[in-house]
């Protein structure tokens, strides 16, 4: 369902993404590091629904909706390396950074900072290009909602 989006994105200089395809793509990212311990939890999922609803302006039905294909684009993605790095030249840096703060609350939404997780999240922001400093900054405000 998703071979031809799949090749467009890790072509050796791949183009800016469309609006909708980005949100496909960071929405996948998102689900691969909520899937990253072996255990994605119902708050993982709802967090992802919540994330895509402010950051794209969605209704829940819609955001829903984009988590599903992201559930489908992420199973059938490439390996986290070459994903990343297809969306990090897709995809400018301001919304690369607003991702990483995005990963950390699904990586905190079941209340468990797992090993798995952690480790996904640190190789993914720097292959993302943003810095260990910016990530966990981004935590630090995370954590700071979540109180």
């Amino acid at each position: 369902m998703f071979a031809d989006f799949l090749s467009r994105l890790i072509q050796p200089a791949p183009a800016r993404l469309p609006d909708t395809d980005a949100r496909l793509a960071l929405g996948a990212l998102l689900v691969r590091v909520a899937r990253s311990d072996g255990d994605y939890a119902p708050q993982e999922a709802q967090r992802i629904d919540r994330i895509l609803t402010a950051r794209y302006g969605l209704s829940p039905f819609e955001a829903t909706a984009l988590r599903a294909d992201a559930e489908q684009l992420e199973s059938e993605a490439p390996d986290t390396v070459r994903f990343t790095r297809a969306i990090k030249d897709a995809v400018p840096y301001e919304d690369r950074e607003a991702v990483v703060e995005a990963l950390w609350e699904v990586v905190l939404a079941d209340g468990v900072r797992d090993h798995e997780e952690d480790a996904l999240l640190r190789l993914v922001a720097n292959l993302l290009g943003v810095n260990d400093r910016d990530s966990n900054i981004a935590r630090q405000r995370v954590e700071a909602r979540r109180g």
